[in-house]
């Protein structure tokens, strides 16, 4: 450790530490716009020079190492003239549209220009001007006239995304930010430039010209799309969710979130919401209250179970419904008399396993790895944060070995990061893929081998990865959980992870896929489970906020299977389902409920909603609780969502426990004789939000998606 004093406060910090670092610790603020906690240090805007006795001018902050010492002074007048200086500078060029700019209240720049700037400038020359740039529909280049070349952007896509899609071309007043031979913008994270741009050079198309920040209300919330649970900050205005950023929160997005995350609100204000109850009369759609729907259901169903038995009722639940509404979704059926309950939608075998299904390590360990390997995932695409941190691991050396097909791995660049072995296989040829590396580990490690299998070259590198160092993974993707084979992929990675030291763990699909497996949102004794209630075995059928063309492994068979039910429910924030639905009871999207998803790694995070519902939309606890009533079902009695949570997975519960988690499994390693590839959704397919956010789908993945579906059908 190495001791300054910084503005009289003494501070220890790690030795090769930077005078910032110092700083920060020390709580004193240097100011700074090229310089960020999470990039790399470029050192070139000048901002944060500082006075250190004995140097004969001001040092930038940021790229000054600490010495045993060392006495640095931030505002001094040697400081704070240097620092005057490099605003002037700084804003000889930028043009003075404080008034319109999007980034006004919230600009480092304008921040920082009150209390270092000049009330008028010295330079009577014209400014410079940049040619507007279109980069793709998330965002706008419009005014990078008003870009101060800190490179933030160029550092995150080549440090972060792991893809530099922007780069600095020319020199001096020339020089701008642009990228390459017209490009667009494509990466997964690419919304996160917006966020860490210091000025009104890079902002958000969809957001554009839409509010002041000072206007818009903040609210704290949880990604309801992918198995991160990423922290959110939703911002709104007249009962309106008008833009979402980052909840920084180090041990589970840091401070970084998905476009998904950020920009599927669209999908909230959309004309496709469902906003009053609906019933199909005749062939034709009608709008009705609330009592006369809820006892349409209700009657509807006491008939059914009078005529065909409770055993021809079932619920298929989204794997984004939180845990209050997955629980009593379960706890209505059972009430009911039916065992036929699931949130599988995309699995193909249905095996019942021990405990609940997990990352097995926690989000942060993955950027401390020094090896792992990735089955059937195309990493970078399905779990963008996931990616990211994986991606630093791998920047600090970590080997990244994969066992992938070849729309899953397309080369290095595809997957923005240095993965060091490959192996390409179908999807029915994985398990002997992960045979041979099975072999290749008992011949090193001079074991015997779980299966017969002859290890290869390219095996021996994959195994390589895994015997890396202390801190490995084996991380099974959404395919394998989606697998016909997926017991025994899991066995032979258990295997594999007994024998190396490698934790073993699902991605996991869904913002809630781990929390509705700990509420047991799974069939009960003699249940069916969701493939064969979307082959044709309901009479009634509830779909609770999923569409099963689109969510399910089926795809279009599940219409033609749901068509022969007597009557559909489906609970939905949009007009879903109407083909073959009867009733359409409008429940609210994650901004207008409270409610709760357990990550990946099994952390318990609960939200409030943050506007009020849209029209006649209820929150899907309240509309399931009532309908119990209706049906005259006992133990309905909540009156909050708290109570619904307790009750799910007991009270005050924040992180599930090793004895609710568990990867274990007793299947044995046995090929499967199906050839069917699994289900596995698109980025931009992935939920109900997404697919309705129209700037996500003018991506060029969400292109690609709607391209891949025309051609082969909804998966």
């Amino acid at each position: 450790m190495v001791e300054v004093e910084i503005d009289g406060k003494k501070v220890e910090v790690t030795e090769g530490s930077m005078v910032m670092h110092a700083a920060d610790k020390a709580g004193t603020y240097i100011p700074h716009f090229c310089y960020h906690k999470k990039l790399s240090i470029a050192a070139n805007c000048r901002m944060c020079l500082v006075d250190v006795e004995k140097a004969p001018k001001a040092v930038p902050a940021c790229a000054t190492p600490v010495t045993q010492g060392m006495i640095v002074r931030t505002k001094s007048d040697k400081a704070v003239s240097a620092q005057r200086s490099v605003m002037e500078f700084l804003l000889i060029n930028h043009p003075l549209d404080c008034p319109i700019c999007d980034q006004g209240g919230e600009c480092q720049l304008q921040d920082l220009a009150v209390g270092y700037g000049g009330s008028s400038s010295r330079y009577q020359e014209e400014k410079r001007a940049v040619v507007p740039k279109d980069v793709g529909p998330l965002i706008s280049m419009e005014e990078m006239s008003r870009c101060i070349h800190c490179t933030r952007c160029v550092r995150f896509g080549q440090e972060i995304a792991g893809d530099m899609e922007l780069g600095m071309s020319n020199r001096g007043e020339h020089a701008e930010i642009e990228t390459f031979v017209g490009d667009t913008i494509d990466s997964e994270l690419s919304g996160n430039m917006i966020d860490i741009c210091p000025v009104g050079a890079l902002t958000s198309k969809p957001f554009r010209y839409s509010a002041r920040t000072w206007e818009l209300s903040r609210r704290k919330s949880v990604s309801p799309h992918d198995s991160t649970g990423a922290n959110l900050i939703v911002q709104v205005k007249n009962h309106k969710v008008m833009r979402v950023v980052p909840l920084e929160n180090d041990a589970v997005n840091e401070c970084w979130i998905a476009d998904r995350d950020r920009f599927s609100y669209e999908a909230l204000n959309s004309e496709d919401r469902l906003t009053r109850p609906m019933i199909k009369q005749g062939g034709a759609w009608k709008e009705v209250d609330w009592e006369t729907a809820l006892n349409y259901v209700a009657n509807g169903v006491k008939q059914i179970r009078a005529e065909h038995g409770a055993n021809s009722i079932g619920m298929l639940v989204s794997p984004h419904a939180t845990v209050e509404e997955g629980h009593l979704g379960a706890q209505l059926m059972r009430a009911l008399g039916s065992a036929n309950v699931d949130h599988r939608l995309r699995h193909a075998q249905f095996g019942v396993f021990e405990g609940v299904r997990w990352l097995g390590r926690s989000i942060a360990s993955l950027s401390h790895l020094n090896g792992a390997l990735v089955l059937g995932s195309n990493l970078r695409k399905e779990h963008p944060l996931f990616a990211q941190r994986i991606r630093q691991a791998a920047r600090s050396g970590a080997q990244v070995a994969a066992i992938v097909d070849a729309a899953q791995y397309r080369g290095q660049h595809a997957w923005a990061m240095n993965v060091s072995s490959v192996i390409l296989a179908a999807p029915a040829s994985w398990l002997d893929a992960l045979a041979s590396v099975a072999a290749a580990v008992a011949k090193a490690k001079g074991v015997a081998a779980p299966v017969n299998a002859s290890d290869s070259e390219e095996a021996a590198q994959v195994a390589q990865a895994l015997l890396a160092g202390e801190q490995t993974a084996i991380l099974l993707g959404n395919a394998v959980a989606h697998h016909p084979n997926a017991d025994s992929l899991l066995a032979l990675a258990n295997w594999l992870g007994a024998q190396t030291g490698a934790s073993v763990g699902f991605l996991t699909e869904a913002a809630n896929t781990v929390g509705l497996q700990a509420a047991r949102v799974l069939p009960g004794e003699g249940g069916l489970n969701a493939q064969q209630m979307l082959a044709g075995g309901l009479k009634a059928a509830f779909l609770l906020n999923c569409e099963p063309e689109f969510d399910s492994a089926l795809g279009a068979q599940a219409v033609a299977g749901l068509d022969q039910a007597e009557m559909v429910v489906t609970l939905s924030p949009f007009k879903a389902n109407m083909a073959f639905s009867d009733v359409l009871l409008p429940i609210a999207p994650f901004s207008e409920t409270s409610g709760t998803f357990v990550n990946a790694e099994g952390r318990v995070q609960s939200f409030h909603a943050v506007v009020r519902p849209l029209g006649d939309t209820r929150p899907a606890w309240k509309v399931l609780r009532v309908l119990a009533n209706v049906l005259e079902l006992p133990g309905f009695d909540f009156d909050a969502s708290p109570a619904v949570l307790a009750a799910a997975l007991g009270d005050g519960v924040q992180q599930l426990t090793d004895t609710q988690l568990s990867n274990r499994t007793n299947a044995s390693v046995r090929a499967s004789t199906s050839n069917v590839a699994p289900a596995v959704a698109a980025m931009y397919q992935l939920d109900s939000l997404v697919r309705r956010a129209p700037a996500l789908q003018a991506t060029q993945d969400g292109r690609d998606a709607q391209a891949a579906l025309s051609v082969g059908g909804a998966q």
